[in-house]
């Protein structure tokens, strides 16, 4: 059987490690905050910010929410921007996408300061990633090297498929494998046969957007999994791009829908707060 990749209790665990370098900085004088901007009322959106917000409390950083009309505009949205980043008691920056089609996702990102953009979404935080260099890494890919690195499963030698090939997920995911010196392919719905390339995956990471695309003839045995989406079922029950049921049999670990990645993209949205004073 599987060893379930268990998110929320490393999620935990990372976020009291940030409460304790939190309370230090306190008692020197810092304050961290995070502002977070929401144009709608998109009821998913709504759920991630207040998750956020939460885990905000939870650690000990100030968060301000901008919770904007749907009808907002792209010059509107801006302007405050704008202003936050010329705050000096505002250290990250985050909007939540999506964003009503008005409004340019690609602009709105470039216009946050990279050293406040928390989400890494920057060409420049984007740059410093594939080049090696300092910067914010994107919450998701940076929670799932998490995942490995405190479940002992080595990167160094092994092969590593990602698929899916999003700049928000499958792009930085390949990148911080090869950081760790893992063999990395890059799959896709332009790849042909699919299954033999993911039959070759020691660790294989999928974030392909369809709900159990990815049943055991797509494993190899004894790999660890890991599942990045989350959907809701014919029973409106939630589930991963994979199949749990059929792949947990044959893989060494995997990681739940819920409770496996998604914690850990929350928790390092903190550890990006954090580390945007450090």
């Amino acid at each position: 059987m599987a060893v379930l990749i268990d998110g929320k209790a490393i999620s935990a665990q990372i976020q009291e490690e940030l409460k304790e370098k939190v309370s230090v900085l306190r008692n020197k004088g810092v304050e961290i905050t995070l502002a977070v901007i929401q144009v709608g009322s998109d009821p998913a959106s709504c759920v991630y910010v207040r998750n956020k917000k939460r885990a905000c409390e939870n650690i000990g950083i100030r968060s301000l929410t901008y919770e904007l009309p749907v009808e907002t505009t792209e010059k509107q949205l801006l302007k405050l921007i704008e202003e936050l980043n010329g705050r000096t008691d505002v250290n990250g920056i985050l909007v939540q996408l999506p964003l009503p089609e008005q409004i340019d996702e690609a602009m709105v990102i470039q216009k946050i300061d990279p050293q406040k953009d928390v989400d890494g979404f920057h060409l420049r935080n984007v740059g410093a990633l594939c080049s090696g260099q300092n910067g914010f890494v994107p919450c998701t890919p940076a929670g799932i090297m998490q995942l490995l690195k405190r479940s002992g499963i080595e990167v160094a030698g092994k092969e590593c498929v990602v698929v899916g090939r999003s700049n928000i997920v499958g792009k930085p995911m390949a990148l911080l494998l090869l950081q760790e010196n893992g063999t990395v392919t890059v799959a896709h719905s332009k790849t042909e046969d699919l299954k033999a390339v993911t039959r070759r995956a020691d660790i294989l990471i999928v974030a392909v957007g369809k709900p159990k695309m990815i049943t055991r003839e797509y494993v190899k045995e004894g790999a660890a999994v890991i599942d990045v989406g989350i959907h809701r079922n014919e029973q409106n029950k939630l589930c991963g791009d994979v199949d749990f049921a059929d792949v947990e049999p044959v893989c060494k670990a995997i990681t739940p829908v819920p409770g496996g990645v998604g914690p850990m993209t929350i928790a390092m949205l903190m550890n990006n707060c954090v580390e945007s004073v450090l």
